[in-house]
């Protein structure tokens, strides 16, 4: 069977408020041309459809174009919610457009309910394993506690205990939306640190022909049968330099896997660029990223007077202007200084600013419980 393996395509975001859905329709334009040309016999989305619970109504409207028109290629969908995407109204009619080849999975319920689809080979059951919150779901999985690894282990096992029953010949997708111990991270993608570990090792996933992960924006490889496809667009300057792709996956009669990396359509470049401001507005190898998204950094020692402004003038799509001279250790940013460190982290910082003393075990253990509370407490707003 031929699979087209995408994710998180974060319908309805902005780049530093620059609107993105005439991009993001290019992509679903592209994917449906791949779909056609390499005769794809199932698409996967794992996960982050939307980029919030409450999408706009111009992010749904491409959403429910690009469904009807790979309903009309009667070519079958099998999609999951991710951490952004609110369950229960992704899942919204799933029983009633099932009917169409259109598979959501967006609850805990539905992790051992394959979509089984069928090729000249016999039966392949696709499992769609949604964003699961530790703090909200491991009582009902029966996980050992509150973590990544534990409820994603607990939701394989019943994953597992469902393909046991299946004929034989039966090849088994998963698709999960999790970060996975080993991949690279950006900067665009929401952190899910639950009990302190954000991550879970890939050996949950033991049983699986193929796993299509979900979660992280860069294309890349776990192991031969576990993979990300990573964000069709850029969506942080930290991505400007890794290529978008999707992965068109074969499954054999054998189970065998075979990968091909089907490159993503840029419709304009992310770039940055760092100098003086008079190089920057004056120097003739700069006009290749006249036409660019950019992240400027300006090296001069005293801050130009109305920077972007000129800057827009040669460079009308700069969207972000940053100051070198600010970064030093005495005047570093405070998003610099917190930048890459978790929600724990940062309080246990606060915490030893303000009082001159860092923090002792039980007022750790306090700090990160009062935190999960919060965010538990958030990720149940966004599914309800």
């Amino acid at each position: 069977m031929r699979i087209l393996h995408t994710s998180d395509w974060h319908l309805g975001r902005q780049l530093h408020r620059e609107p993105l859905l005439a991009e993001q329709r290019t992509f679903l334009e592209h994917l449906l041309s791949t779909v056609r040309q390499e005769h794809v016999e199932a698409v996967v989305v794992a996960g982050d459809v939307f980029d919030r619970a409450i999408p706009p109504l111009d992010a749904i409207d491409l959403f429910n174009w690009v469904l009807g028109e790979l309903a009309d290629l009667q070519v079958p969908l099998v999609m999951i919610s991710g951490n952004h995407d609110s369950p229960r109204r992704l899942g919204v009619n799933s029983r009633l457009i099932e009917r169409a080849g259109i598979h959501l999975r967006t609850s805990v319920e539905d992790c051992a309910r394959p979509a089984v689809l069928h090729d000249e080979h016999g039966p392949v059951a696709f499992y769609g394993l949604p964003y699961l919150e530790p703090g909200l779901v491991h009582t009902q999985l029966g996980a050992e506690k509150p973590s990544h690894q534990a409820v994603l282990t607990a939701a394989m096992d019943r994953v597992r205990s469902d393909l046991a029953t299946r004929p034989g010949n039966t090849r088994s997708v998963v698709l999960a939306h999790a970060f996975v111990t080993g991949a690279d991270t950006s900067d665009s993608e929401r952190d899910i640190t639950a009990g302190g570990v954000p991550s879970a090792s890939a050996s949950v996933f033991t049983g699986a022909d193929y796993v299509a992960l979900g979660h992280l924006h860069r294309c890349q490889e776990i192991s031969e049968r576990i993979r990300y496809s990573g964000s069709p667009l850029a969506y942080s300057f930290s991505e400007a330099d890794y290529p978008k792709a999707t992965w068109l996956i074969d499954l054999d009669a054998g189970s065998d896997v075979t990968a091909r990396k089907i490159l993503c359509p840029v419709t304009r470049r992310l770039r940055q660029l760092t100098g003086p401001l008079s190089d920057l507005l004056t120097q003739p190898e700069h006009a290749e990223y006249e036409d660019c998204w950019l992240h400027i950094t300006l090296t001069d020692t005293n801050r130009p007077h109305m920077a972007m402004e000129r800057l827009k003038q040669r460079f009308p799509h700069a969207l972000k202007l940053s100051f070198s001279h600010q970064h030093t250790a005495s005047q570093e940013s405070y998003r610099s200084r917190v930048n890459g460190r978790s929600d724990h982290e940062i309080t246990l910082g606060f915490l030893d600013h303000v009082t001159g003393a860092p923090a002792t075990t039980p007022e750790q253990n306090l700090l990160r419980e009062g935190l999960e509370s919060v965010r538990t407490a958030a990720a149940a707003r966004e599914a309800s």
